[in-house]
């Protein structure tokens, strides 16, 4: 058995309490790791992009207010 199959076994036998935690868990350090992603290719300018888009939408009067 891999070390993957065991932890998914391990998963499978959680109580709902533990599961709901493990996937919380999850999904907080996903939304963290994303947020380090968005930060370093913002200050690698490769969001600089969106910048000029909306200042584009801007200047033509079609920028939408959210």
């Amino acid at each position: 058995m891999t070390k993957v199959e065991e932890i998914q076994s391990a998963i499978e036998s959680l109580q709902e309490g533990e599961y709901s935690r493990l996937r919380e868990w999850f999904t907080e350090r996903d939304w963290l790791k994303w947020d380090s992603e968005i930060n370093q290719d913002s200050e690698k300018g490769r969001l600089d992009f969106l910048i000029r888009e909306a200042a584009d939408e801007k200047d033509k009067g079609t920028l939408q207010n959210l």
